[in-house]
């Protein structure tokens, strides 16, 4: 038997000849009567793209994930490794513009993309005003969760058009923090969104 399939960016791979064994990655198979989850070992894609403003490339696994990706082949330390099923938000950083979780993208699909980290936001500025604000607020506490706290507060003001507490905390409820900062947090995001010129909004009773 032939298989013929495409990997995680849409390229066709090789066929493989498939005997007694796995034909496809994630299939189940029936193997002298028995079932068996499929597996190949595949051969690692190059990926190129865009991180903190430097044109990159690096080799992947094609079932690598990017928060692995990133923390292995670019030694960036602001991306953290935490529930790895997209829940704790520790893993938080920025694609195209997008927030997204680096524990559920694949590494191959950042192929053409831009790849913004804390450690990207923090050359250019973006976020000076909000970190300074997160010190000040003592919002840091133990510092695992606050890179994904600065990237989706920032993504939270750049797209906010009125400002309120419970906005804010809906927006962050998908980040955990473990100290319990989340009132210092608030504060200091509330604090930014005024200073920017976003509009307070009288809270609900």
């Amino acid at each position: 038997t032939i298989a013929k399939f495409k990997n995680a960016t849409g390229r066709n791979l090789k066929p493989i000849e498939c005997h007694d064994i796995m034909c496809k990655i994630g299939e189940v198979v029936v193997v002298g009567g028995v079932r068996r989850s499929a597996m190949i070992s595949l051969s690692n894609i190059n990926v190129r793209f865009r991180l903190n403003a430097r044109e990159v490339e690096a080799q992947t696994d094609p079932r690598m994930h990017v928060i692995d990706f990133l923390r292995q082949n670019f030694e960036l330390s602001s991306p953290r490794v935490g529930c790895e099923h997209g829940v704790c938000g520790a893993c938080t950083l920025r694609v195209d513009g997008d927030i997204v979780r680096g524990c559920l993208m694949l590494a191959v699909q950042l192929e053409g993309s831009s790849v913004e980290t804390i450690e990207g936001l923090n050359i250019s500025g973006e976020i000076s005003d909000l970190q300074q604000a997160f010190h000040e607020r003592n919002a840091t506490q133990c510092g695992f969760c606050t890179a994904g706290m600065l990237m989706a507060s920032q993504d939270w003001l750049s797209k906010a058009k009125t400002c309120s507490r419970s906005a804010i905390r809906e927006h962050l409820s998908g980040n955990y923090c473990r100290c319990t900062g989340y009132e210092a947090i608030v504060d200091a995001v509330y604090k930014v969104a005024i200073a920017r010129g976003i509009s307070s909004v009288k809270e609900d009773a």
